[in-house]
């Protein structure tokens, strides 16, 4: 290290005294106060490099020592020459974030390069160094930004200018870019910590660590970076490099490198051949295999070295001791091979031996089972059977051939003896021999509510006539429970499979109590009412439940039958469906479930096509709708439509269809107003969020039953006709309800007669 600082002393002092002598004069650059060198006056041999400048743009810097670093860059590029196949020149600046300037492939002359540098404009915010030093390691020096391969070994310099300390971390990246291959020259003005500067620099850090007092004095490194930058001295001739092979020189530096066929070993110096093998009298018998630091003695499968490392001699796997064969082992190359001894077959783990199986050909024709011995093959038959003369076959033994059982009713003939059994119902007596009938019943575990009867196999429960047995087996049910119980229905009861049920009168509706009746909410109103549904992707699956449940409400305060209101129904996004049309139900139970089934279409919003489907399909004869009823229409929506909607409105209205208009949220209120019918204070309802549907729900209510057909239209002739056609057909309905009830009475007083 002593040698090597001194031939850098050396080395310095020589081009500072050159340089002394042919130093150019700066002049002043036209219209700016800066200074550059005269190019003419230049002796420069430069090699062809990648150069970035990193340059700190705080606002420490003042504006005229932000000028004096622009004429110090302008200066030091008259020592290069720049060019697509010469030196390459990038420039980044940094403060808080990172400004590049130009990259290494932006521009191709020294001018073009001057210009940019004239045009850079000082940032004056922070000092994120380690921030500068990252970008310039991961961008400016990619191919992407014009730097060249790796394999052209072009040096990589970074110089990076500083006033202040960074306010970021900067020796892990710096130490990352240095080991990346970028050599950097860390100059620092003024209040720098040195310490800083040479965690930022390469080494040595006499070559590449330089701190001056001001910027006034950077210009003094001008002749410094001379001497660097145009190879007036080749380093490798100057320093002991200790390079084995190969010594390369760059600005202010060097590298060692090996000959071919040679690697670069971890100290940077020393090489080792990359076929140690091929360089050496290895001595090897079998195989040679090149190692990272050497070579070592292999031997061929089957062969184990010598203890001299370098001769082998064959295996005997047997001689290991850990072959597991049960009789012989037998050497082989590689490996080693089991062997049994006459009369012994090697079993499939290839280790163990089994006696020769002589019934393992399967030749022996034995009927039964069969043995094998050590001479032959032997036929056996199983319990119960035995033998025939052949050898081969074998018959039962029949026990009771002889007819000495003594059985009373049936018998079997078993492996070991004949047995006595007895006949189905029947149980064996405990002298094996006689029989006696079971009674299933008797032990009175049967559990019967009723009756119960014994059969052969078991007790049977039984019930009692107008009573039939529940799926227990044991219990009994009333055939008509309605006739048999305290049901508490207000109307109708209907049985059943296991309960029963309460029912109302048509234009009554069941109460929460589930038996008791009550007129609905408007029950004597009559209409045909259809909903319009927005099902657009901006009510969301949640809040599209939200709607269903307030039609389902709307539904429960109308009377639905066959000659009361009906209701039809469509939903609409960028497409209309008709989810059921006014014909479809004439139960309020049909129209729920139909509105639960609906399925949630979540696409766009025309509502202007849904009110022109409701005008034109839904109140048509072909869909249910009925002469002289009156036509409403709820509609429904929670944002602007996405086509018009007062065209089909207006046909709607006019037709003498009755519109109500409901907007939640984004509906839009003129909107609105161009569907609803008028006053619009009867007609256009409006909630903040589908939260407040609750109170709007009630509002409307109100009104459809306040707007039903009053009484006086009834003394129209079409009205007395249809109030005459809707009282002859609740008079029908109830005679068939009293001829029901009358059969059911009947049939209790015989039940009870035959009691």
């Amino acid at each position: 290290m002593r040698s090597l600082a001194l031939g850098l002393f050396c080395l310095l002092c020589c081009n500072a005294v050159r340089l002394d002598k042919r130093r150019p004069r700066p002049i002043a650059a036209r219209g700016r106060n800066e200074t550059t060198v005269q190019t003419k006056a230049v002796d420069c041999r430069a090699i062809p490099l990648d150069f970035v400048f990193v340059i700190d743009s705080s606002r420490s810097i003042r504006p005229h020592d932000y000028e004096k670093v622009k004429t110090f860059i302008i200066n030091l590029l008259q020592f290069l020459e720049i060019g697509p196949d010469a030196t390459r020149v990038g420039l980044l600046q940094y403060g808080s974030v990172v400004q590049p300037e130009f990259s290494l492939n932006t521009y191709t002359t020294k001018a073009e390069v001057e210009q940019a540098v004239r045009n850079m404009e000082h940032l004056a915010t922070g000092t994120m160094t380690g921030l500068g030093i990252q970008y310039t390691m991961e961008t400016s020096f990619t191919e992407e930004d014009g730097a060249r391969p790796a394999n052209l070994h072009i040096p990589r310099i970074a110089m990076i200018v500083t006033d202040g300390r960074p306010q970021d971390t900067v020796e892990e990246v710096a130490a990352q870019a240095r080991q990346a291959g970028i050599q950097i020259f860390a100059i620092g003005v003024g209040r720098v910590d040195m310490d800083t500067l040479k965690t930022i620099g390469s080494e040595p850090h006499s070559e590449h660590v330089h701190l001056v007092a001001n910027f006034s004095q950077i210009e003094t490194l001008i002749s410094v970076f001379k001497s660097k930058l145009c190879g007036g001295s080749e380093m490798c001739e100057v320093v002991d490099h200790q390079c084995q092979h190969i010594c390369v020189s760059s600005p202010a530096s060097y590298r060692c490198k090996c000959r071919k066929g040679f690697t670069l070993n971890p100290d940077g110096k020393t090489c080792k051949a990359e076929d140690m093998c091929a360089v050496v009298d290895h001595g090897c018998e079998h195989i040679c295999a090149n190692l990272p630091d050497g070579y070592e003695c292999r031997c061929r499968p089957g062969y184990q070295l010598n203890i001299n490392m370098k001769t082998c001699n064959q295996i005997d796997y047997c001689d290991l001791g850990n072959h597991g064969c049960e009789h012989n082992c037998v050497s082989v190359p590689q490996s080693y091979i089991c062997r049994c001894k006459k009369g012994y077959v090697l079993n499939p783990d290839g280790k163990t031996c089994s006696k020769i199986d002589h019934c393992a050909d399967g030749t022996h024709g034995c009927e039964q089972e069969y043995m094998n011995t050590e001479d032959a093959c032997v036929c056996k038959c199983r319990k119960g059977f035995t033998l025939r003369p052949d050898g081969k076959t074998c018959k039962k033994i029949d026990h009771c051939a002889d007819g000495t059982h003594g059985c009373e009713q049936e018998f079997m003939n078993t492996e070991d003896s004949c047995v006595c059994k007895c006949r189905k119902g029947f149980t064996l007596r405990p002298d094996g021999k006689t029989c006696k009938k079971i009674d299933h019943c008797a032990d009175g575990k049967h559990g019967c509510e009723q009756e119960f009867m014994d059969t052969e196999d078991s007790c049977v429960c039984k019930c009692r006539s107008g009573f039939t047995l529940r799926p227990d087996g044991k219990t009994c049910q009333s055939v008509d429970l309605c006739q048999t119980v305290d049901h508490g229905c207000e109307h109708q009861c209907v049985s059943t499979t296991d309960s029963y049920i309460c029912r109302c009168f048509e234009g009554f509706m069941l109460a929460e109590d589930r038996k008791s009746c009550k007129k609905p909410e408007c029950g004597d109103g009559v209409m045909d009412l259809v909903f319009v549904i927005d099902g657009s992707k901006s009510l969301g699956p949640a809040n599209f439940e939200r709607v269903k449940q307030f039609v389902i409400g709307i539904v429960d305060s109308l009377d639905i039958s066959r000659m009361g209101t009906h209701i039809g129904l469509i939903q609409y996004s960028t497409k209309v469906r008709t989810e059921f049309t006014l014909g479809q139900y004439s139960t309020a139970q049909g129209v729920k479930q139909a509105v639960s089934r609906m399925q949630y279409m979540g696409r766009g919003s025309m509502t202007g096509s849904a009110l022109r489907h409701m005008f034109e399909s839904s109140f048509s004869a072909k869909e249910g709708a009925r002469p002289n009823i009156p036509r409403v229409s709820i509609v429904f929506t929670d944002g602007r439509s996405q086509d018009d909607v007062s065209e089909w409105a207006n046909k709607a209205k006019n037709s003498g269809v009755t519109i109500y208009a409901l907007g939640v949220g984004k509906a839009i209120e003129q909107e609105l107003r161009e569907i609803a019918s008028e006053p619009d204070e009867k007609h256009l309802y409006y909630a903040e969020g589908f939260e407040d549907m609750g109170e709007m729900t009630k509002k409307l209510k109100s009104r459809i039953c306040k707007d039903k057909p009053s009484d006086e239209t009834m003394c129209q002739c079409k009205n007395v006709i249809k109030f005459q056609n809707q009282v002859t057909e609740k008079l029908k309905n109830l005679a068939q309800n009293i001829e029901a009830m009358s059969k059911k009475l009947e049939t209790l007083e015989n039940q009870l007669v035959l009691k």
